[in-house]
């Protein structure tokens, strides 16, 4: 067993919490850009991991809460356009930390991003409006679960 090592990024500040979702990332190469782009896509992958799991977990709770008749339909659906947001450009991802080593072979470079909820709620609502595959009646509970979540969030937004 080796010495523990403490990364950049690692604690309590770098976690999702109630206002944030949260992900770090780290990549090595012996190429600069490349080290990063491995870092940038395990954080964000890891980003999206952590939304997609949310976002089910709370339409599964919120459709077994309100026993609906399309309620397999409609998670299915939330889940879809849960992934085609993760896909977008996400307009509040912002990066936290970036930091970069170098030890004369390779580089390795951590970053960190984290979203706020309530923009990324805000920003599924919108997506719902928007979305044609979608019936009135699912985009009415799509945007009452999202309505739920945002309830749930520290007023201080």
């Amino acid at each position: 067993m080796g010495k523990k090592v403490k990364e950049p990024f690692s604690g309590s500040s770098y976690e999702s919490n109630n206002r944030f979702f949260r992900a770090t990332g780290k990549g090595m190469s012996s190429s600069e850009n490349i080290a990063r782009g491995k870092a940038d896509i395990q954080a964000k992958s890891q980003l999206a991991g952590q939304v997609q799991t949310n976002m089910k977990q709370v339409s599964d709770q919120y459709l077994r809460e309100n026993s609906n008749t399309e309620a397999a339909d409609v998670g299915e659906k939330f889940e879809s356009l849960t992934r085609q947001v993760m896909n977008t450009q996400i307009s509040d991802l912002r990066k936290i930390g970036e930091k970069k080593f170098y030890n004369g072979n390779d580089y390795t470079v951590f970053i960190a991003y984290e979203i706020k909820k309530n923009a990324m709620f805000r920003f599924l609502k919108k997506q719902a409006k928007v979305d044609k595959k979608l019936s009135d009646a699912e985009r009415k509970t799509i945007e009452a679960i999202i309505d739920e979540e945002l309830k749930k969030l520290p007023e201080d937004e």
